[in-house]
């Protein structure tokens, strides 16, 4: 596409940012966001192989299921990406994967599905390691936790005012058990 890449000293100052602020401060047309996204899948794809989970999700999330909570991923990603990275990490125990290629909609996303299954908004937790997906879930009216082991720093998720900020997986069962 043309962009200049980002070095690895920058990677902390990025991760500061909103997905917006980045392609605002990249320089991206935002006519040009879909086909990047696109880009972004596939450039994932060939590395998948190599995708590694945060020490300690697994057990969690097995433990999730275990106590009989529903799981399920909105992601911006590919499905077919999500399955391999699941089925490689014996994880294949969501109860829905919703891939929704829009950057900046997943609100909506969210909502379409607690109206599908006829949910209310109270029934569910959403977990995400982005601004993007804390503003999301506000909009949707569900509670967030913000964990600080993807995207965005710490500092800028608490910016956002998630329900609960975490930063280690073990913290997850004790705040949504809270909940």
């Amino acid at each position: 596409f043309g962009y200049k890449q980002a070095k690895k000293e920058e990677i902390p100052e990025i991760e500061k940012l909103s997905p917006l602020q980045v392609i605002n401060q990249s320089g991206i047309s935002i006519f040009k966001v879909p086909f990047l996204l696109r880009r972004i899948r596939a450039e994932f794809q060939k590395g998948i192989n190599n995708v590694r989970l945060f020490s300690g999700i697994q057990e969690i999330l097995l433990e999730l299921k275990q106590q009989g909570y529903q799981l399920g991923i909105i992601t911006s990603n590919s499905q077919k990406n999500v399955e391999f990275v699941l089925q490689k990490y014996d994880l294949l125990i969501f109860d829905f994967i919703i891939s929704a290629s829009t950057l900046f909609g997943k609100d909506k996303v969210i909502k379409k599905y607690l109206k599908v299954e006829n949910i209310q908004p109270e029934e569910i937790v959403y977990i995400g390691d982005e601004v993007r997906d804390i503003s999301a879930s506000k909009k949707a009216k569900v509670k967030v936790i913000a964990v600080t082991w993807g995207f965005n720093s710490r500092e800028v998720l608490s910016d956002y005012q998630p329900d609960a900020l975490v930063d280690r997986p073990q913290e997850l069962m004790e705040v949504i058990n809270n909940f």
